[in-house]
């Protein structure tokens, strides 16, 4: 089994650290690392460094770092635009694609989207859309950790934008014809892929996408819910792109 990673601020410089905070105290109390055992830490941003447990304290560990390295950031990126859906369909949404590899999620405020982030509702729901990102990227042992874009959410207006400035951008749609396994995919830039909510996405806000560049596309003859629309196109982008 791969040793579990961490997520801290920034990596120590040292030869030695402290995990301390929660995620000492995930490791030391919910985890159980013991002396001996082996663990990565990860900035978030691309570092990693390789340590091994050397004390264990009453929610911390004391290890020392036995590597280091960094992986760059992939190209071209990964750009999902999700419909804010309800329940904790946004979240399995947030965490599986963040698993397969997504770089950036902008909660998207669908004139169909069944639930609303208004106010204080809507800066708890993107924390808890962040916090779930967090938690799998350490799942999935990546060295990279998503960005959440919104404040909270994003509107359509600010989508078409986000579109019109990538280097592709793909709308999930069930009446398309095109598909997204033969699609030409740019080798850098970035990938915009907008995934509408369980209403669908509502055919002013497809004109606007199409206007500013996006192209309709679909995954196969199935209509997949919002939480595992995305996931799956990731999967095909992933493949194509020979991230797997």
């Amino acid at each position: 089994m791969s040793a579990p990673l961490f997520l801290v601020e920034s990596l120590p410089v040292g030869a030695s650290f402290t995990l301390a905070g929660p995620e000492g105290h995930h490791a030391a109390t919910v985890q159980r690392l013991r002396v001996g055992e082996e663990l990565l830490l990860a900035d978030g941003r691309g570092g990693t460094a390789a340590a091994v447990v050397t004390a264990v304290g009453r929610g911390s560990l004391d290890v020392a770092l036995t590597s280091r390295g960094y992986a760059d950031a992939p190209v071209p990126r990964l750009v999902v635009v999700q419909g804010i859906a309800k329940g904790d369909r946004g979240e399995l949404a947030v965490q599986a694609m963040t698993e397969v590899g997504v770089d950036e999620i902008v909660p998207w405020a669908a004139s169909r989207s069944v639930a609303q982030w208004r106010g204080e509702r809507g800066v708890r729901a993107r924390e808890k859309w962040a916090s779930t990102a967090r938690e799998a990227a350490k799942q999935a042992r990546r060295a990279w950790l998503p960005v959440l874009a919104g404040s909270p959410d994003e509107s359509t207006d600010r989508v078409a934008r986000r579109i019109a400035g990538a280097t592709a951008a793909f709308v999930l749609h069930e009446e398309a014809t095109d598909r997204l396994t033969t699609a030409d995919l740019p080798d850098t830039g970035e990938i915009v892929l907008v995934v509408g909510p369980e209403g669908g996405i509502a055919p002013a806000e497809l004109d606007a996408f199409s206007a500013a560049g996006a192209r309709p596309v679909r995954l196969g003859d199935s209509v997949l819910r919002t939480s595992t629309a995305g996931v799956a196109a990731l999967a095909v982008l992933s493949t194509r792109l020979s991230r797997w």
